[in-house]
């Protein structure tokens, strides 16, 4: 998530140089707040200034430091762009080497995440998220109120989705990163379309296909790039941000191919204000293989003579609700899963849950809905919230 630099310097000249900048952001080291740090282990300062993002979250997950709110230490790091400020980039020109002449998100890579994240195991999520296992943003703040529990949220996000889309019965969907077939199952069910989903993840059709079982739902273990046929509408939903920007062209062809005439495109995709060439070495080494996050300009540069822009919704403030309520999930439920996940694997993962809502609180990271049509609706798209 961010790294110090220090010119030189013994072990304990790094710990001060650390404990000063945390300082200036009103952290403080072994301090009684919520989001101050208790380091256990002296080697951490010498472990983050070598080693930046992956010293820090590794460091973490040995236990050598600890926070009761690592989701608010976050914020207030990524709100004061350490990560920007004090970052030695020159460690950093390897990797971005290696983005730049190698396509990491090729078709040969492309189940690599499937495996290694989404196959983690079909207990954790079930006992992570709400009871359809949806694993994107849910929708916590509508015109009708603000949701009370995560079902509620994320129930609101998939019904939110096929009123931007105007679904209706007997239409066909195809859903792009279709997960464990929450929306397929949702759109099936209350709007009466049949619906084509394609994930990398094995595990996500095994339980899917049962999820689904009886409705007019396919789900395939299949590359995007595979796709054939033509379908009424398209939704992708948090699975964008596996494309990389080498395909992000090929990735918006895709899907112009195998959208009929006058039907809509919704992508859901986190988003960075900034853009780059490939994601932060922790979350690519533990979490998402191979992932990055794409920029407003990166996806408009993608879309541009392909589809037009209907509509460009904005609530990423509600990732931060949705990830601490899972947050809250995979804490309580635990005992059940400790017998098949040990420690390190846990704070792996708290880790992960809580640096996200920190980097979603500080404005970081967002959440887009973008709706989009190939040729423009006749008389204008009315934006539904």
């Amino acid at each position: 998530m961010f790294s110090f630099s220090a010119q030189g310097g013994s072990a304990s000249g790094g710990k001060q140089k650390i404990e000063k900048i945390l300082a200036g952001i009103d952290i403080s080291v072994d301090g009684a707040r919520d989001w101050d740090i208790q380091v256990h282990d002296d080697r951490l300062y010498r472990r983050v200034i070598t080693h930046g993002s992956i010293g820090l979250g590794e460091s973490y997950m040995d236990g050598w430091w600890d926070c009761r709110e690592l989701d608010e230490f976050f914020a207030k790091v990524l709100g004061a762009q350490l990560d920007r400020k004090v970052g030695p980039k020159w460690k950093l020109a390897p990797l971005v080497a290696q983005n730049i002449f190698f396509n990491m998100q090729s078709v040969s890579r492309a189940f690599q995440v499937g495996e290694r994240h989404y196959d983690t195991g079909n207990d954790l999520y079930k006992a992570m998220l709400d009871n359809r296992m949806v694993y994107t943003c849910g929708y916590w703040n509508t015109p009708a109120g603000e949701a009370a529990t995560l079902d509620e949220a994320q129930k609101n996000k998939l019904d939110l989705v096929c009123r931007k889309l105007g679904l209706r019965s007997g239409q066909k969907i195809l859903d792009i990163g279709c997960g464990w077939g929450s929306f397929a199952k949702f759109a099936a069910e209350k709007y009466g379309v049949s619906v084509v989903g394609v994930t990398v993840s094995k595990e996500q059709v095994s339980l899917g296909e049962k999820m689904c079982n009886g409705l007019p739902v396919e789900i395939k273990l299949q590359d995007y790039r595979k796709i054939e046929g033509k379908f009424d509408h398209i939704v992708s939903l948090g699975m964008f941000e596996h494309v990389g920007y080498k395909n992000y062209r090929t990735y918006m062809e895709v899907a112009a191919r195998s959208l009929k005439n006058g039907g809509l495109f919704l992508l859901h995709t986190i988003g960075r204000n900034t853009s780059v060439r490939g994601s932060d070495q922790w979350i690519k080494k533990y979490i998402f293989p191979n992932g990055m996050m794409p920029s407003m300009k990166q996806i408009s540069s993608a879309i541009e003579g392909i589809f037009v822009m209907e509509d460009w919704h904005s609530f990423g403030a509600d990732y931060d609700k949705t990830l601490m309520a899972w947050h809250k999930n995979f804490e309580s439920r635990w005992d059940e899963l400790k017998p098949k996940y040990d420690e390190r694997f846990r704070r792996m993962w708290n880790y992960y849950l809580l640096a996200c809502a920190g980097a979603f609180r500080a404005r970081k990271l967002q959440l887009w809905q973008i709706v989009l049509s190939k040729n423009g609706i006749s008389g204008g798209y009315k934006s539904i919230r």
